[in-house]
């Protein structure tokens, strides 16, 4: 067993998406990128507008003094 996680033939989840990317490199790197602005716009847009009202950022504990 190695100190890697991709050490002896497993590479990971990166990857595994890289791999099953259609196309050439150049066509792989430019879905990539796509996909990760989708999933940011994604993040932005709906899960963080729900989430917002769960944290407890207003909950202060100091005092004016």
């Amino acid at each position: 067993m190695g100190l890697v996680p991709w050490y002896e033939g497993r590479d990971g989840m990166y990857g595994w998406i890289w791999r099953h990317l259609p196309g050439s490199t150049w066509a792989k790197a430019v879905l990539s990128l796509v996909l990760v602005v989708a999933v940011v716009y994604v993040l932005f847009q709906y899960v963080f507008p729900w989430a917002e009202p769960l944290l407890p950022f207003n909950d202060v504990t100091v005092d004016n003094q």
